[in-house]
């Protein structure tokens, strides 16, 4: 079954506790922690101090998505911050070695490890390092703001990686745009776990839109 991951982007930060125990009691499957630097993306929102008080807070999975232009600098803070899995942009670091580096890095430290790809960059940009990574994370939208619309050519990337998987042994994560309908149609092309906001975090009945996209 598809795991569901809340994006904390939409949630509530003057009351951060009490919207991560909804979504936990709504049968939420991962927390997803946008990291933003106002650099790689045009946002900023928030670093890994506020990740290790949340991990005080709960038990869940902490998904952590960095979408900072220089992951290797702040990698160890996140790390010592509990990150379940940290994700990383394969546009934020040009060369391959250092790439495969972090990806190690990461993994010597008991902790997952994502890649994840902007809606313009191609599935091929990651093939390499498919048989070394956890999780691919597929942008429907542009990344650093919340609240936009599902980007149709994130389907055929979706499609490409699911061909791939029974080589490996990585999940498919979509975040953006993520809704019933588009959740629906991300799920019959293959992905494993969504991402949405505002649409679970918007709604007065948290199961039952949580639900609604499983």
């Amino acid at each position: 079954m598809v795991k569901i991951a809340p994006s904390l982007l939409s949630a509530n930060f003057a009351d951060l506790k009490k919207d991560i125990h909804s979504i936990e009691i709504a049968g939420a499957d991962w927390i997803h922690y946008d990291v933003m630097d106002g650099h790689f993306v045009p946002n900023i929102s928030f670093g890994y101090s506020i990740l290790k008080d949340i991990s005080q807070v709960t038990s869940m999975y902490l998904d952590v998505h960095l979408m900072i232009s220089d992951p290797c600098k702040y990698v160890d803070e996140f790390i010592r911050s509990k990150a379940s899995l940290i994700t990383f942009h394969v546009e934020a670091i040009e060369d391959e070695t250092k790439i495969r580096e972090l990806i190690s890095h990461i993994h010597k430290a008991n902790i997952q490890v994502g890649l994840s790809i902007k809606p313009a960059t191609p599935v091929s940009a990651i093939e390499k390092y498919l048989e070394d990574i956890d999780v691919v994370l597929v942008m429907s939208v542009e990344p650093g703001f919340g609240g936009q619309s599902f980007q149709e050519q994130a389907i055929e990337k979706i499609q490409k990686l699911s061909s791939l998987k029974n080589q490996y042994h990585f999940l498919i994560e979509v975040d953006g745009g993520i809704n019933q309908e588009t959740g629906d149609i991300c799920k019959k092309a293959g992905a494993d776990v969504l991402v949405a906001g505002s649409y679970i975090f918007n709604a007065d009945n948290r199961k039952k839109v949580i639900d609604s996209l499983r």
